[in-house]
C-alpha cells in the first residue's frame, strides 16, 4: 500500500469538494461557493470573502464558513499569483500571514478537511496541523481525534515538529502513543481476535495491523 502524502486534491483550487458533500454539511452543501482562480469575477468574489473572513464579518466559530474562507484564500493566491498580491487585493485588515495560514488549511488532505467540516477538528487547530510537513499532518490530525487534543496541544506539538522533533517523539512528549486508538468490534470478532492473539502469542494490535495491511493491499 502506498499513501500519497499531500493535499490529495483532484479538483481545482477553490472547488467545494468537502463543503458540497451533503453527507458532511447536510443542507448547507447546496450553498457551497465555487471559487475559480482563472475567472476574474470569481477572484473578485474570493477577495470579498477573504476580507470579510479576515475582519471578522463572517466565520466566527462556524467551521463550514471558515473552510469557505480558507478556499477563498487559496483561490485568491492562485488568481493573483502571490500571497502579497492576494492580501493587497483583499484590502485593509488582511495580512499576508492570515492568507498564508488559511490557504494552507485548504491544502490539507481531504480526509483531514472532512473532519474539520464535521466539527471534529477545530479550524484553528487545522491551521497548526497545516504548518507541519505533509507526511506528518495525518499523524498529528488523527492523534488530535483519538487523544482529544486541545488547540493549545496541537499548536505546541506542531511547533516542536517544526523545530526539528520527530513527530512520534513530539506526540509521546505529550503523553500520546502514536497509532493508539479505541475500536469497537462485534462480540464474535472481538472473541476471535482475542483468541487468535493469545494462540499466536501476539498482541491484538499486531493481528489487526496484519489484517489491515492485507485489506489495504487489495485496494
Amino acid at each position: 500500500m502506498t499513501t500519497e502524502y499531500g493535499s490529495d486534491r483532484e479538483r481545482p483550487v477553490g472547488t467545494p469538494v468537502v463543503r458540497a458533500d451533503p453527507e458532511i454539511t447536510g443542507e448547507r452543501a447546496t450553498d457551497a461557493v465555487d471559487f475559480d482562480p482563472d475567472d476574474p469575477d470569481s477572484v473578485a468574489e474570493a477577495a470579498e470573502v477573504v476580507h470579510d473572513f479576515a475582519t471578522g464579518a463572517v466565520g466566527g466559530n462556524d467551521h463550514v464558513l471558515m473552510l469557505r474562507g480558507a478556499a477563498a484564500c487559496a483561490a485568491l493566491v492562485r488568481g493573483r499569483g502571490s500571497y502579497k498580491a492576494a492580501a493587497e487585493t483583499a484590502g485593509d485588515g488582511v495580512t499576508v500571514s492570515f492568507i498564508r495560514k488559511w490557504a494552507r488549511v485548504h491544502d490539507l488532505p481531504q480526509s483531514i478537511r472532512r473532519h474539520v467540516a464535521r466539527g471534529h477538528i477545530a479550524p484553528t487547530a487545522a491551521k497548526h496541523i497545516a504548518r507541519v510537513p505533509a507526511a506528518d499532518r495525518y499523524l498529528l490530525a488523527w492523534a488530535s481525534l483519538d487523544a482529544a487534543l486541545t488547540v493549545r496541544d496541537i499548536r505546541s506539538i506542531a511547533s516542536a515538529i517544526n523545530d526539528g522533533a520527530d513527530t512520534e517523539t513530539a506526540l509521546r512528549d505529550h503523553d500520546i502513543t502514536p497509532g493508539e486508538m479505541t475500536v469497537t468490534l462485534p462480540a464474535e470478532e472481538y472473541i476471535e481476535l482475542r483468541h487468535r492473539a493469545s494462540m499466536d502469542n501476539q498482541p491484538p494490535g499486531a493481528i489487526v495491523a496484519d489484517a489491515l495491511a492485507a485489506y489495504f493491499g487489495d485496494e
